[in-house]
């Protein structure tokens, strides 16, 4: 049985219509003070009962809902009960890189697995060491070969694909294997902890070519529209971009109307967003890559083949 929580809504809907069932009846109320109340109408009693329920904004009330959620089928007796994640907006918190910070993907690993879940499946977690702070099975999709697709779909000529800093720079070379493209990387530096990050340099050449600019995920698209910047005055004809996760807060729309980028990818794993989608992103539907996880899980069957 396949159930949706509020941030997921459309995307749980999806799924279920991809499987090929009715989406589990469920409630969810807010009261004025700010509590919620989560109530499953469906009987699942010895189901194995995955729950779609992302945790961007708000994201501490989306967080609070999954636990409950969790908590909720498990006192119905379900068999299982399998957290489907599109988006883990905690994973960024995955180490303790300055003095007296919390781990805090950590910390929410830990609250998931209280509540009492069987198993995690998510897509393209910010840090893949997140699975480490589970010690039960994560299956962490990739939204690269549906992002592709859409990408190659364009019939773009002359790519390169630019990774936006070092680190995603392995990432970035297997979408440019996919795509049959050479690579670039932007070099980053963020000096603080505001959502903004300055593009200082360029490592491969962009001339005359079409960019791709990839990433995981971007809430303000600065650092997407400041690449773009870049590329352009290294010599690019046209700058597309492709995020896994698009979160987009209010001054992204405005970046991207303005920015050089012609379009952006992403997927639907984000359905809350502050603000309406700027004209220039296209939205790619990840549905039926995890509808086909949730019935291979839900089979006993191998979920590897979706990571090739």
């Amino acid at each position: 049985m396949v159930f949706a929580g509020s941030a997921s809504r459309r995307l749980g809907e999806a799924i279920a219509g991809r499987l090929g069932v009715q989406l589990g009846a469920s409630e969810v109320i807010r009261f004025s003070e700010g509590n919620l109340f989560v109530r499953v109408l469906d009987n699942v009693r010895g189901r194995d009962v995955f729950i779609v329920q992302g945790t961007a904004f708000p994201a501490n009330d989306n967080f609070v809902e999954l636990l409950f959620w969790i908590d909720a089928l498990n006192r119905a007796s379900a068999a299982s009960v399998t957290a489907v994640i599109p988006y883990f907006s905690y994973a960024k918190g995955d180490k303790k890189d300055e003095p007296r910070v919390s781990i805090r993907g950590r910390v929410c690993a830990d609250a998931i697995q209280a509540a009492g879940v069987d198993r995690v499946v998510t897509l393209d977690l910010h840090a893949p060491q997140v699975h480490g702070f589970f010690t039960l099975p994560v299956d962490d999709l990739y939204a690269l070969p549906v992002l592709c697709d859409a990408v190659a779909a364009k019939g773009l000529t002359d790519l390169v694909v630019v990774a936006p800093d070092a680190g995603y720079a392995k990432k970035a070379r297997q979408w440019a294997n996919r795509l049959h493209a050479p690579t670039a990387i932007a070099d980053k530096r963020r000096v603080d902890h505001t959502e903004s990050a300055e593009i200082v340099e360029l490592i491969g050449s962009v001339a005359g070519r079409t960019a791709l600019i990839v990433d995981d995920f971007t809430i303000t698209a600065g650092t997407l529209t400041d690449a773009a910047r870049v590329l352009v005055e290294r010599g690019a004809t046209d700058v597309y971009a492709a995020v896994s996760h698009a979160l987009l807060t209010d001054p992204a729309n405005e970046r991207l109307d303005a920015s050089p980028i012609r379009r952006l990818f992403t997927t639907d794993s984000v359905e809350t967003q502050p603000a309406g989608l700027s004209a220039k992103v296209e939205v790619v539907s990840v549905a039926g890559l995890f509808a086909e996880a949730i019935r291979r899980i839900a089979a006993r069957e191998s979920v590897s083949v979706l990571f090739q």
